[in-house]
């Protein structure tokens, strides 16, 4: 690992000082006296890093192995958001989206919702299953203003009423 972090740390010194040498010279600085050091500069990367070719390469298959693993892992995440999307959409009736879809299709098959996500979802679940069943609605009856439902009921009662009235005259 540290020989790894020092090639690499030296690949980037390098990078940074041929960046800035070229600015320097392209701005007409004082360019004369680096300009034999850069054409003595070998034009192997490799060398040019203080490392040798299988170090160099070896350094570079590390370096893409990586980028994969964090690009599939990004992927990963990416559909994982998707389906939450996809199952809100559901739970809420709302439109489908092609984009989660194409998403979740180019992840796999295995992709599901995270683990914290689908302990939610349960919950989600019990709950509407308790308000669904018939203690649920018993439990919503004793919360219910039972004067205000009277004096609606009153109301509407005596509305017919006077609309029956109205059209039949042997009331």
């Amino acid at each position: 690992m540290t020989c790894s972090l020092c090639a690499y740390v030296t690949a980037m010194a390098f990078l940074m000082k041929s960046m800035l040498s070229n600015q320097v010279k392209n701005l007409g600085l004082g360019g004369g006296g680096e300009e034999s050091k850069e054409e003595s500069t070998p034009s192997d990367p490799a060398a040019a890093a203080g490392m040798t070719r299988e170090e160099y390469e070896e350094y570079q298959k590390q370096m893409v192995e990586e980028k994969m693993e964090r690009d599939a892992a990004f992927a990963q995440k990416k559909a994982e958001r998707a389906c939450l999307r996809v199952h809100l959409r559901e739970k809420y009736r709302l439109p489908k989206s092609e984009l989660d879809e194409n998403q979740i299709q180019m992840a796999g098959d295995d992709v599901g919702l995270p683990e914290d996500l689908q302990k939610m979802v349960a919950e989600d679940q019990v709950e509407e299953e308790d308000k669904d069943s018939i203690l649920g609605q018993l439990q919503n009856i004793q919360n219910m203003d039972m004067d205000a439902i009277k004096e609606k009921a009153q109301a509407t009662f005596t509305e017919i009423k006077q609309a029956a009235e109205q059209k039949c005259s042997v009331m």
